[in-house]
């Protein structure tokens, strides 16, 4: 396969000639995220700017052949120019005469030289030009190039314009400077003849001051070459400055150490005049060319300066000192800066956080963290718990990063490495589910011989059970029940996620119904293979085909069909085929080929949590490598303890449970939570250790997920007026009941009314509990537990309400009704009747008064009246009277004529309609 090339960004905006803003919107548009001038591109994304920005680029392209015209005519204008160049003055050069003793004589009379005019090279070219016209080069059409480019060209052309002006007029100043001092020449000469020596020398040296001023603009030319470096044309030998030694002062001031006095050095009155541009002053005009750079010269000069800015010139020792300070203290405090910024955008989490405590962290709705989860292919409720992969992208997916706290503490129980000769075939874990009343628990208790459900409160099963079942041919298979309610969810995928086979019950009565399709959602994201069972295939409008049918809608063909999943049709309540069904299992069981290691230290998984009167705290886990044994030090979770004893599903002692087995514990010193790994332990004091760090991390995480009112609360609270909260303790007898309740509860919340489950618990109700219930004013909830003695006097007391519930059912249709109880009722506008005006009376003292038949409904005195003309509402109001014939009456009802005056109104006419109403109070819902 190919590899898919990228092209930067940058790259493509230069050949679209387009902006980095008008392609980041258009990508982002279409999906794309971080676009900067260096991020790499794919092919879609480049045909995708190439389809949208082809105008675009067309233009650009236009531009490119526009811009390389008018190069290649500029190109040739310069070759042109070359060809024929324009005459340069010839540079004469004066060669320097060697250093001679000068010698005080009398100078001789110099000869009158009269300067002609001089014509410099440009105003030669301009007479040629002006003689000869100016030449043609070639043409160029003007209505081909851009505007913008010849409002460009036009600039470039002033210019120069510009500036040959300025030189035309610099050598004309120059022309006429030597002019004067041709002038001045003569005059010296004639001076010469009759005037004095003294005379003669100050001529002489006015005449040298005045060439050399002249002769500046006489060396810089506008087409002078190059110069390439520095000609040596001779050498001249300085005289070595002998070292003055520090002349000692008198007064001994510091001023006379800085102050020096300056020497002045005259030079010889009698010296030869220069010649024209050989001076000083012309060779301080010229412009010293100076040899190029090399690259460790340039480094070793910028480190030399950085080296100045740092040192702080002269300063002393105690500024710099303090200057260092200030930097390490401001270095400090933008490194603190920066590590509250990273540690605002840090979540530090356990693993297994829920949903909610997630969302509380984040300060985000948990909507969206449920919304995140199902673009994952999770199926997932407020209380469930999430793994570490998914809190990781969930949180990143919100700006978060995730630190787990507890990882160290999770690394220091290690797990025993499996040897080749231990490891040995075990039985397989497989889980029942699918939706409410379709037969799982029947099946289980056909396979067990025995009668669960007649132990469950309303016929369906509200915990997970784990049994272990030996089959005919002597093979072991370890079952879990999950219950089919909505609301044991998070039940549902942990079952899912510690089994090896997935059996899912559909009944042949019935649809594909919602739990069945969470269920077969939960195994095909644990990557469990599954088996159908169609159950209740003995009712007579059973019709298994039709459930193969919409499990093929689901793209789950099974192998009736042509598909790959196995499927049996049984009849659970009299066993029909479901020693099939278990052969299909154990041949699912032998293609997995699964195995265990019985002799390793136990790690498994806690299905349920509970704490019995006289036994205290009882795990039920599921073994699944190792052995469990009557003695060993077990780790939970957040709690320890060394295993007193071991059960199996029926309640029988064993000494030890192995691989793919379930039992009952008794020794922990607390109750962990449904899901929590366990794990065998050498040192009871190492357990404790880690058990108590975890158990600290926990607390910790609770006191960060509590959510406290906040000004925007309470301004949302008081915009919506009838703000309520129903503060609330839940306390059940397993864990997994108490989770699957209170995240029913907690979806009741809405915008007026909010649940808040201050806590919730495993055991019976305590004083505790009541003492905390009386605090918040807060109603205890408990699921199949009764409170104590005392607990119950305290509860009279305080007049705190304990509602006692068995059945999920129940608990959470009486928590709605008192919800919506605590708001506010609702009012309602009824219509009771309607009445025609048929004619009108004026009567003294009291008004008009209506004849009227009534046409629907029924009449009273309290009922409120409009009045209608024309289908608009004139008037509305109440009864002042109604009458029938000369007696007053209560109500009219249809058919009946009647006679009414109404209060504070006079303008009845014939044919009004008298509409009559009430004000309905309704029960508020939420």
């Amino acid at each position: 396969m190919a590899e898919d090339k990228r092209v930067r960004i940058g790259k493509v905006l230069k050949e679209l000639g387009i902006g980095l803003a008008t392609a980041k919107e258009f990508l982002e548009s279409k999906g794309y995220e971080d676009i900067n001038p260096n991020t790499g591109l794919d092919d879609k994304g480049y045909d995708l700017l190439l389809s949208q920005f082809a105008a675009d680029r067309k233009v650009k392209q236009e531009a490119d052949k526009k811009a390389e015209v008018l190069k290649e005519r500029k190109d040739e204008r310069l070759a042109a120019s070359d060809r024929h160049p324009e005459p340069e003055a010839p540079v004469v050069k004066t060669p320097v005469a060697p250093a001679t003793p000068v010698t005080p004589t009398t100078p001789e009379p110099q000869p009158v030289v009269t300067a002609a005019p001089i014509s410099t090279p440009a105003q030669e070219v301009d007479e040629e030009k002006g003689s000869a016209g100016p030449k043609i080069l070639g043409t160029m059409d003007l209505s081909s190039i851009d505007p913008r480019e010849r409002k460009k060209q036009q600039a470039v052309k002033e210019k120069q314009q510009r500036e040959d002006a300025e030189k035309q007029a610099a050598e004309k100043a120059a022309t006429d400077k030597l002019a004067n001092a041709a002038k001045l020449d003569a005059e010296k000469a004639k001076l010469a003849d009759d005037a004095s020596k003294a005379a003669a020398a100050e001529l002489e040296k006015k005449t040298a001051a005045d060439a050399l001023k002249t002769a500046e603009p006489e060396v810089i030319r506008a087409v002078a070459d190059r110069l390439a470096g520095t000609k040596v044309l001779g050498k001249m030998e300085l005289p070595v400055e002998k070292e003055r030694k520090p002349v000692a002062s008198s007064t001994g001031g510091a001023d006379n150490k800085r102050k020096r006095k300056r020497v002045r050095v005259d030079e010889p009155a009698a010296a030869a005049p220069r010649p024209l541009g050989t001076g000083p002053a012309a060779a301080k005009g010229r412009r010293e060319v100076k040899p190029a750079l090399t690259e460790e010269e340039i480094q070793k000069q910028v480190k030399e300066t950085l080296a100045r800015l740092t040192s702080g010139g002269g300063k002393s020792k105690a500024s710099k000192h303090r200057r260092d300070k200030r930097a390490m203290v401001q270095e400090r405090m933008q490194e603190e800066f920066d590590e509250h910024e990273r540690e605002k955008s840090t979540l530090k989490v356990t693993e297994f956080v829920t949903a909610n405590d997630l969302a509380q962290m984040m300060d985000v709705p948990v909507t969206n963290i449920i919304s995140a989860c199902m673009s994952l292919g999770l199926f997932v409720s407020i209380n469930q718990r999430l793994d570490a992969e998914t809190l990781s992208i969930v949180a990143e997916e919100f700006g978060f990063g995730v630190e787990f706290v507890s990882a160290d503490f999770q690394d220091a129980v290690h797990e025993e490495m499996d040897r080749p000769e231990d490891i040995v075939e075990r039985a397989p874990i497989v889980t029942i589910m699918g939706h409410v009343d379709h037969g799982k628990t029947s099946l289980l208790d056909f396979i067990r011989s025995a009668n669960v459900v007649a132990g469950e409160a309303g016929g369906i099963t509200q915990h997970i059970g784990a049994y272990s079942v030996e089959v005919g041919n002597g093979k072991r298979i370890a079952f879990l029940d999950t219950p089919g309610h909505e609301a044991f969810t998070a039940m549902r995928a942990r079952g899912a996620q510690v089994t090896d086979i997935a059996i899912i019950v559909v009944a042949a009565d019935d649809d594909i119904m919602p739990q069945t399709k969470e269920a077969i959602n939960h195994a095909q994201a644990a990557g469990v293979p599954m088996i159908f069972a169609i159950n209740k295939i003995d009712k007579p409008n059973a019709n298994p085909e039709k459930i193969k049918e919409q499990l093929a809608q689901m793209n789950l063909l099974v192998e009736d069909w042509g598909g790959k999943y196995q499927s049996q049709e049984i009849a659970a309540k009299f066993g029909t085929n479901v020693d099939k069904l278990l052969e299909k299992v154990l041949l699912e069981a032998e293609l997995l080929e699964l195995k265990g290691n019985p002799k390793k230290r136990a790690v498994g998984t806690v299905i349920e949590s509970e704490l019995d009167k006289g036994r205290g705290f009882v795990s039920t886990v599921l073994v699944q490598s190792g052995t469990l044994h009557v003695g060993d030090v077990m780790l939970a979770g957040c709690f320890s303890g060394k295993v007193k004893a071991i059960f199996n599903e029926r309640g029988q002692n064993i000494n030890e449970a192995g691989p793919s087995m379930p039992a009952q514990v008794l020794g922990l010193n607390g109750a962990p939570q449904a899901g929590d790994k366990f794990a065998g332990m050498e040192d009871e004091r190492e357990a404790r250790d880690i058990a108590n760090k975890r158990l600290q991390l926990q607390r910790e995480q609770g006191l960060r997920t509590r959510k406290h009112i906040t000004l925007d609360e309470i301004g949302r609270r008081i915009a919506i007026g009838n703000f309520q909260e129903l503060n609330l303790i839940v306390k059940g007898d397993v864990d997994g009941s108490i989770e699957a309740l209170s995240d029913s509860l907690l979806k009741l919340s809405t915008d007026k009314i909010a649940v808040n489950i201050l806590m919730k618990g495993v055991g019976a109700i305590t004083e505790t509990d009541v003492m905390l219930a009386s605090a918040s004013d807060a109603i205890i909830i408990g699921f199949q537990v009764r409170p104590s003695m005392s607990a119950r006097k305290i509860a009279e007391q305080e007049q705190i309400q304990i509602k006692l519930y068995s059945i999920i059912y129940d608990a959470i249709e009486e928590v709605k009704a008192a919800m919506e109880g605590m708001l506010a009722p609702e009012y309602e506008e009824k219509i009771v009747g309607n009445i025609e005006v048929r004619d009108v009376f004026k009567i003294t003292r009291v008004g008009s008064v209506a004849g009227c038949m009534v046409l629907d409904g029924k009449f009273t005195r309290q009922t409120k009246v409009r009045v209608i003309r024309d289908g608009i509402v004139v008037y509305t109001g109440e009864l002042a009277s109604l009458k029938r014939f000369k007696e007053d009456v209560k109500e009219v009802a249809k058919g009946y004529e009647c006679g009414l005056n109404i209060n504070n109104f006079n303008d009845i006419k014939v044919g009004d309609i008298i509409e009559g109403y009430e004000i309905v109070e309704v029960k508020a819902k939420l």
